[in-house]
């Protein structure tokens, strides 16, 4: 990876690569854009093949942030920061205070919280080290069961414009990945009246869904094929790709993983299966909608949390409406609406 090139091409304005040896930490802070104020971003921890691929990923993670808080107009920035392990294996308080002294090092220039792999109790660590870490037990909490609700609020904005109903009884919905966001997701939906089609890579993960919420269940390559209302991703990124968007057999994509496209011109492919695509960063911006509220210093309440919320169906409708009058693909209208919101003018 040409990195200097890269950072040039996604605009980023500063990437910071944590090294102790001690601590078994190995992270890196990617912190994109800073114009509408602190980058904030979740911490992730995953067990990647390679470290160009935990480097991609915090670049792709950091730079969807900026876009996601500029579409829920919120007055931060995009950063998004990943540390290289076996989140099942590998955790450790000396690990996390380890990364809280980075997160300090940068002065309140990066907020962190957590994401796929960490919990709020590792966010407990990291803040014996940091005042610049959100998400903590006793505040706004674990973010996922309130991304999970934006979503859901998210996939009747997309069943209202593709079918003309919020209604979801009856509709069948492919969920990929039942981590904390993906199994809240799923007891919405279940009570909401909807048939459930899961995979997981974890086997105590699909039992649960398969006992609670009364789901099919497949393996994870077969996802892709299921006949279905909607297809949502709901694990990593990537999984749009020449390898899976002609197996699709769904109307709607709308789910809560980040960057779901490999790039921008699966975007074009959905539209030419008239697939409707509802962009990851505006779908899944309730987490972070959650924990601002927590970093704005405002009193948290679920009816704030509820309020603001309702913003997530209110940007994807008019996504929607713009890619329709403008003949592009939503993807790319959920970039002009973003870049208006952050990118300095002249």
């Amino acid at each position: 990876m040409e990195l200097f090139k890269v950072l040039d091409q996604m605009e980023h304005e500063e990437v910071v690569f944590c090294n102790d040896k001690e601590a078994g930490l190995k992270a890196i802070i990617a912190i994109h854009n800073t114009n509408l104020g602190p980058a904030l971003g979740g911490c992730r921890m995953w067990k990647y093949a390679t470290e160009e691929d935990a480097i991609r990923d915090a670049l792709r993670l950091s730079r969807g942030m900026t876009y996601k808080n500029a579409m829920m107009e919120l007055p931060l920035g995009g950063g998004k920061s990943v540390i290289i392990g076996d989140p099942r294996k590998e955790k450790s308080e000396k690990l996390f205070r380890a990364f809280g002294k980075f997160v300090n090092s940068l002065g309140g220039k990066y907020i962190t919280a957590e994401d796929v792999g960490t919990s709020p109790e590792d966010m407990k660590y990291v803040a014996q080290e940091t005042s610049y870490v959100a998400g903590l037990d006793g505040k706004s909490g674990d973010p996922s069961p309130i991304t999970a609700k934006g979503v859901f609020l998210g996939i009747k904005a997309c069943t209202d414009w593709v079918f003309g109903q919020t209604d979801l009884k009856g509709m069948v919905v492919a969920i990929q990945g039942l981590g904390h966001v993906g199994m809240s997701l799923a007891k919405l939906l279940y009570e909401a009246g909807a048939e459930l089609i899961v995979t997981d890579i974890y086997e105590d993960r699909i039992r649960e869904a398969e006992r609670e919420f009364n789901a099919k269940v497949v393996n994870p390559d077969e996802i892709y094929d299921v006949k279905c209302d909607v297809f949502s991703p709901c694990a990593l990124g990537a999984v749009i790709n020449e390898n899976t968007v002609d197996r699709l057999n769904c109307k709607i994509v709308a789910g809560a993983a980040n960057n779901q496209l490999k790039d921008e011109s699966f975007a074009e492919r959905l539209a030419e299966k008239d697939i409707l695509y509802a962009p990851d960063y505006v779908i899944n911006g309730g987490g972070v909608i959650n924990v601002s509220i927590e970093v704005s210093g405002i009193p948290y309440s679920m009816e704030v949390v509820e309020q603001k919320l309702q913003i997530i169906p209110k940007r994807l409708r008019e996504v929607f409406t713009m890619a329709k009058e403008k003949g592009i693909t939503t993807a790319k209208a959920a970039d002009i609406i973003a870049e208006s919101k952050f990118k300095k003018k002249g």
